[in-house]
This record gives structure tokens, sequence and C-alpha cells, in this order.
């Protein structure tokens, strides 16, 4: 988020008016598709013949592992690249690459813009995802660079990481939007929005016009967090309401970034906007403290603008909440539907224990009826309830007896549950015979079992 100058300005309305940047030349259009893992649980399934109807779609959960793994890459660009992402220096490109890497394998139309700003090239990444009404467009956006001081990870590797899983989810989930679907990662926000307003400024005002909502996402990870909603549109801000409702998540407008984020040229532009915020360099009242959890009398990030915006400057259960929380417009705002996987679908909905940092566990799927050799594209959906997934080997072994490696364990990977659709090119082996999925806790302290878990051929 783009540092106030001089004091701190007092709390105002997001309605106030929106402080505007300038810059040089960009214009374009890009997206992405990522993919997950598999799990296991023992028993023999039968088999199934999935529908090719198309079913009304709901927002699915987005892994807040996926989410800090893009975190962790991010954090390894700056480390190899001076410590930072910022516009102008190395690191920044090698972040579009990165990102613009994963959605060009998920199928994603993708462009890089150049723009020029402080004597330096800088860069915007423009997303689309096929289909849905071009005349009507849901645009989630975050700015992807860092400021010099440090690596950005918080603000804003958060925001941009969770855009880019919920842009994965999409392809991965076979979305169809009635709405077209944009996402975009702007370049030189922290030197005054200029990648983002100068996309707006080259932008015919048709094209424009086309645009039903703009939502942006600065800093969805405080270590302190708040749970801030803009409120610059009701109708937007109300989608976000509604949702952290459902979560028992009570919500503040938001008010400490008005007008220095990458929605700012859009509000100005005549489009509508909303989005999200974990809160910067104000202090936390005893009020929200309460309602929220963390530590009153602290900045929400302390770490704001700092070297010390690291990986461990990030609330795993903050970035959870408000990941979801972006899936959940999008999907209610874009208004459409999923194609379920075609094909033989075998699945066991045995529950099997997990021994706490015990040996290993398999559930055992006979395959039957299939021709040939398994596919290159093999879907191995699983459901693992536990209490901390850090802790989870998860492998898919073939019936050579050949281990197909889905998840390894992590101590960064806290969050809870392993409910993902995995993709293994499985075409060495031949599709009947018995699959195991193998699942390890090797770590103390959590319990957990094997919920289901199926296998689409």
């Amino acid at each position: 988020m783009l540092e106030l100058n001089g004091p701190t300005l007092p709390r105002r309305s997001r309605r106030a008016t929106a402080l505007l940047a300038t810059g040089a030349a960009v214009t374009a259009a890009l997206l992405g598709v990522s993919s997950v893992q598999a799990n296991a649980v023992p028993t023999t399934a039968a088999a199934t013949t999935a529908t090719a109807g198309k079913t009304a779609a709901a927002a699915p959960d987005i892994s807040v592992a996926n989410v800090k793994a893009h975190l962790n890459q991010l954090q390894s660009i700056a480390t190899a690249n001076g410590g930072n992402r910022a516009h102008g220096r190395s690191g920044y490109k090698a972040s579009v690459d990165y990102v613009k890497g994963k959605l060009d394998a998920a199928g994603f139309t993708t462009t890089v813009q150049q723009f020029t700003s402080n004597g330096s090239t800088g860069y915007n990444l423009i997303a689309d995802w096929p289909g849905g009404d071009a005349d009507h467009v849901i645009f989630a956006g975050a700015h992807l660079g860092s400021v010099s001081r440090g690596a950005g990870i918080n603000d804003n590797g958060s925001g941009s990481a969770g855009i880019l899983e919920v842009a994965l989810t999409v392809a991965k989930e076979g979305y169809k939007p009635g709405k077209h679907l944009r996402f975009a990662w702007w370049g030189a926000e922290e030197l005054g929005l200029v990648g983002s307003q100068n996309y707006v400024r080259q932008l015919p005002a048709a094209e424009r016009s086309k645009i039903d909502a703009y939502l942006n996402f600065d800093m969805i990870g405080s270590p302190n967090p708040g749970y801030f909603v803009y409120d610059d549109d009701p109708q937007l801000e109300g989608v976000f309401k509604d949702y952290f409702a459902t979560k028992n998540i009570s919500t503040e407008i938001e008010t400490e970034g008005d007008g220095r984020s990458d929605h700012a040229p859009f509000k100005n532009a005549g489009v509508r906007v909303g989005g999200l915020f974990s809160g910067a360099d104000y202090t936390k009242t005893s009020a929200q403290a309460a309602k929220w959890g963390g530590t009153a009398g602290q900045p929400f990030d302390r770490c704001y603008h700092s070297s010390c915006d690291t990986t461990a400057n990030i609330n795993d259960t903050a970035l959870d909440n408000n990941s979801d929380a972006i899936a959940h417009a999008v999907w209610t705002l874009s208004g459409g539907s999923t194609t379920p996987p075609t094909g033989k679908v075998f699945e066991s909905k045995s529950q099997v224990t997990i021994p706490d940092a015990g040996a290993a566990v398999e559930s055992s799927i006979t395959v039957a009826g299939v021709q040939g050799n398994a596919p290159t594209g093999l879907k191995a959906t699983v459901d693992i309830r536990h209490s901390y997934r850090g802790d989870l080997v998860i492998d898919l072994v073939g019936p050579s007896g050949k281990a197909y490696r889905l998840k390894n364990s992590s101590t960064n990977d806290s969050a809870a549950n392993v409910t993902e659709t995995y993709t293994v090119n499985a075409s060495a082996e031949t599709a009947n015979g018995t699959w195991k999925l193998r699942v390890q806790d090797v770590a103390a302290q959590d319990s957990g079992h094997i919920s289901s878990w199926k296998l689409t051929f």
C-alpha cells in the first residue's frame, strides 16, 4: 500500500475524494490457473460414472497452503535479488515471471504491459479467463511489488498470492462464469499507483464501461489483523460483509487506505470498486482486539514497509479467511457454473484414523473396467480432516507400486484439513488394479482421519 507522506492522516470515509498518481504508458490482458495434490484412506471402492452436465457454482475453499506456497516463492525471489521486489529491480521482474508462468501453465490469456517510471521499466500483468460475457467484466487486482526496504510479503505479496490462487482455482474447477473474469498484478503502486493509473488512462472509455466491478486486495494477511471492507459501493460491500457474517467474523469499514491503493484510479474513472484490507500502521484498539484477537495498542502490521515484512510477518488465519472471501466475491459477482470432470469415478468413503507421529496408513481402491493405461491427467480428490496439515506426507501409489508424491510435510503449513483435487501424470500405470493413497503424520501433537477420496479416469 502506498505510504503516507508526513504525519498520519485522520481516518475518513472512503467515499472521500481518492488520491491519484501519475506515471507512463500501459495496457493489456492476462490470466492463470493452478493445480493441487492428493490423499488417502484404506478401503476398496465401487465405480460410478460422472455426468457431464453443469452444476450451479458455489465458491470452493481456497487452499491457504497454496497461497503460502506462493508467498514462499516471492520470499525466495526477494532473497535472491537484494532482499526486495521493488519497481525497477530484478526481484520485481522475477515476481512477474513467476506469476505469469503459473497462469500460462493453467491456460489463461496473459499480457505483460510495460511502462516507465522514475527512469525504470515497470510491468503490469493482466490475465483474462476465457469465456463469460465480455460486456460485463468482474476484475480483481493487487499490486505485486514491494518497497525497496524489504521483501513485501504482507504488502503486498499477500494480496497478490491470494488472487493468484483464486485465479488458479477458477481453472482447476473448470469454472464457467456468466461474466468475464479479469485479474491484474500492478506495478509501481508504491511510487504512486503508477501501473494501475496508466492502465485505466489507456483503457478506452467503451472498455471501462464494461467493467462491472473492480475488487482490490492490498494486505490481507497482517500479523495483528483486522477485517476491513471497502465501503465505496453498497452492493460490493454487502457481498463481503455477508460472507464474513456466515463465518461469525465482524467487519469494519476500511478507512486507513483511502486513495492509497490501486482501486483509486478505477473509482475516479467511474468504475464501482470494493475490496478487503487487514490493516497497516494504524493501531489496533481494545475493542478491535476483543472481537478479532491480537494485541491492542500495537499496529496491525508492525513491519509495514520494513525489512521484517517477510514470510514470518503473516497471520495464516487472516490470509485464509480473506482468500476464501475473495473467491466468494468472484464466484458470486460473476454468476457462473462448473463442469464436473467426466469419466469413471472410483471412490472410497471409509474413514481411517491417521496415527499421530505414527506409521503411514493406506487406503486401497480397486479399479476395473477401464481400458489401457491411466491418463496423464488422472484426478485424485481427497478429503482429510486433520488439525495440522503441515504434518502430513501424502502419496498416491499405482498398481505397479510406484509412489507419486502429492504433498510434502511443511512447518510453514499450519492450516487444518486437506480438501484438494490433485492432477497426476500416471500414464505409465495400467489403469486397472489396486491404487492406494498413503498418508503419514510425521510430527507429534495433532490428530486426524481420512474422510474420503476418489480417482477420476
